[in-house]
């Protein structure tokens, strides 16, 4: 069997399976819906290698490095704060979502820095109520965490921007 494409003039006839002598009707004239496959078939064909060439036109940017203290932070956040704090946006569990804390820390009380508001909500809760939260929070965690521990989930808190 062979495949046969010939052009002239941007003019393209096809003929599959026959010569070009065989087929007379082929031969001379333009086969309108032939081209037409012919034409989708190739821009389908390009379209596809593009999208298999390209890279993923959406791309996550990559989780930044933690330092191991913000590391260790994190897994103290885990046992002790995480079963009522959420770091995902919108998602109260018992207190406030801490996402993005590091930043708004910062503003939560006039003339403290971030830090100190994040050491006074842990070590004081009742002092800097959130509004819309009650005083829920145990006020152990100055006795329970070791300097360490304490110094370590500040330090993970502000990374969560």
């Amino acid at each position: 069997m062979r495949m046969g494409v010939v052009v002239i003039t941007n003019r393209c006839w096809i003929v599959l399976g026959r010569n070009i002598k065989q087929t007379p009707f082929l031969a001379g004239k333009p086969h309108q819906s032939m081209v037409s496959r012919l034409f989708l078939l190739i821009v389908v064909s390009c379209l596809a290698m593009l999208v298999a060439c390209s890279e993923t036109a959406v791309s996550t940017p990559p989780s930044p490095t933690l330092s191991p203290q913000a590391s260790q932070g994190k897994s103290v956040f885990s046992s002790h704060c995480g079963a009522c704090h959420s770091t995902s946006p919108d998602t109260i569990i018992v207190g406030p979502s801490l996402a993005g804390i590091a930043t708004a820390a910062g503003s939560r009380v006039t003339g403290q820095d971030g830090r100190t508001y994040l050491y006074t909500a842990i070590l004081q809760p009742g002092e800097v109520l959130v509004d819309g939260f009650d005083d829920m929070m145990p006020k152990t965690y100055g006795k329970d965490l070791t300097g360490e521990e304490l110094d370590a989930v500040i330090a993970y808190m502000l990374t969560l921007e």
